[in-house]
């Protein structure tokens, strides 16, 4: 489909033009061809440049969030200058709008944020089946090489992604690893939503535990879609936009965003926690954080709604929650409302786990890590009546089965867990959290009784929150959040 602007332009334009309403007026249109423009490519992306189908739209967003339509033969990102490309769905997807043409707010749906196809070099191998301490020293940019070549073992310095569950393959340190987040769709990289999933129409902090694609939004400044079981939110997500093989965001695919971050192409640094107690979207603490989870709201870590505290996404302090320091990175990956996502430990048997019993789970169909636990005396030992776990596994990240939550060695190399090793406690105030070497983000592996990942952490754990923070969680309907990807082949 083509669309035309057909303009009639008045000669006498001195003449009052009035004298001509409801005449009729006589012409001749001719269409002349121009030659096709040639889009943008960025060469240090070696062909993993942004694809866009259907309904995605090419933006460029201003510091103060004001969004243009991008004209495709120009340059509307450069990851060499931590520029990501943004793209957008819009509410109405027959309205129109010309390069350089600003698209008002309301009629956007959903922003995404392109991550481009890459290797990584290997600093940790993340075999880590405990505790000891914290090494500060750890945290280093990390090299990334853009290409869609696969690494393979026959190269040097290279090795083949393992892509499972406590397996390293013949990779050792100081090895490039293409990155597992890009295989299993056979992709040349892939769009994240720019913000944590809204809730259409909400009017306070969302809590709506239903599989209902059409209320998704992806927008800042919105109440982040919370009190979701994670077959809900992956059925949501799987439904959104089918076309462009949405899907709800996988451990490995939030590594791969939590990597290009610390590389030089993004902020290369800690991402400001989003300590909006409300759970808006797109927001930044004013202060950085000093402390971890002290339980109560003190000074070394402040959460609240009052612009004293904290900042929305298109200001300068909103910009230092992105994954690029600047406008067009991802927001919402330290703090918000924390972010289920698929990556689930499978039981003895090495079926993916449903969660902790018949009143605590994921609302999939799967075994219960702990039946009788919490006065449950329904005796169900799995899930009948829930929905049925995806059929095909690129959908989701599978954990091999342990009853601690200090197993790190169940690493998928690539995922920001056993990576970000070695681990050890910390404790703020009366609490103790369990956190990594990488900016003591908090790092709970899953168990038999918490059986899911959450990733980024809430608006109130301080330096607990951040890109490398992941926790276990039981599936149920409570209060994380979750992100919707799209993988375009």
């Amino acid at each position: 489909i083509r669309y035309y602007y057909v303009v009639l332009e008045f000669l006498n334009q001195e003449d009052n033009q009035n004298t001509t309403m409801s005449s009729k007026l006589s012409g001749n249109i001719t269409i002349n061809p121009i030659l096709e423009k040639t889009s943008y490519k960025e060469s240090i992306l070696n062909g993993t440049d942004p694809i866009l189908k259907d309904e995605l739209i090419p933006v460029i967003i201003d510091n103060a969030g004001v969004v243009r339509k991008a004209d495709e033969a120009e340059e509307w990102y450069r990851y060499e200058n931590k520029t990501w490309a943004n793209a957008v769905i819009l509410k109405n997807e027959n309205e129109m709008y010309c390069p350089g043409e600003i698209i008002p707010e309301d009629q956007i749906e959903s922003y995404f944020v392109w991550i481009p196809k890459y290797r990584y070099q290997l600093w940790n191998l993340g075999n880590y089946s405990g505790l000891s301490s914290v090494n500060n020293n750890m945290s280093k940019e990390i090299p990334i090489l853009f290409g869609n070549e696969d690494t393979n073992d026959e190269n040097t310095f290279e090795c083949k992604t393992p892509a499972k569950s406590g397996q390293s393959g013949n990779c050792k340190v100081g090895d490039f690893m293409t990155h597992p987040a890009f295989l299993a769709f056979d992709s040349t990289g892939f769009w994240v939503g720019k913000f944590e999933t809204g809730y259409l129409d909400a009017v306070s902090q969302s809590v709506e535990n239903v599989n209902a694609p059409e209320k998704v939004q992806i927008k800042p400044n919105v109440y982040s879609w919370r009190g979701i079981q994670v077959a809900n939110a992956f059925y949501t997500s799987y439904g959104y936009k089918r076309n462009l093989d949405s899907h709800m965001m996988k451990n490995t695919e939030w590594g791969a965003v939590a990597y290009l971050s610390y590389s030089k192409y993004g902020s290369h640094t800690d991402v400001r926690i989003n300590n909006n107690n409300l759970r808006l979207t797109g927001y930044a603490s004013v202060k950085e954080p000093t402390c971890g989870y002290t339980g109560d709201n003190r000074s070394c870590n402040q959460y609240g709604s009052a612009k004293e505290v904290t900042m929305p996404w298109n200001t300068l302090i909103g910009h230092l929650a992105s994954t690029t320091g600047n406008i067009t990175g991802i927001y919402d990956m330290s703090g918000g409302g924390n972010e289920y996502v698929m990556g689930v430990m499978v039981d003895k048997n090495g079926r993916p786990m449903s969660g902790r019993n018949s009143k605590s789970n994921s609302g999939f169909n799967g075994s219960f890590g702990c039946p009788t636990c919490d006065g449950d005396t329904s005796g169900k030992t799995s899930l009948t009546t829930g929905f049925p776990f995806p059929t095909d596994a690129k959908y989701y990240d599978a954990y091999q089965y342990a009853e601690v939550d200090k197993a790190y060695q169940r690493r998928i190399l690539g995922d920001a867990t056993g990576e970000m090793g070695p681990f050890g406690n910390a404790t703020y105030g009366t609490q103790t959290r369990q956190i990594g070497s990488w900016y003591g983000d908090e790092a709970y592996f899953l168990n038999h009784w918490s059986p899911w990942f959450g990733r980024g952490g809430v608006f109130d754990p301080g330096t607990g929150a951040g890109l490398f923070n992941f926790v276990n969680g039981q599936g149920f309907a409570s209060g994380p959040s979750f992100r919707i990807v799209l993988n375009i082949n």
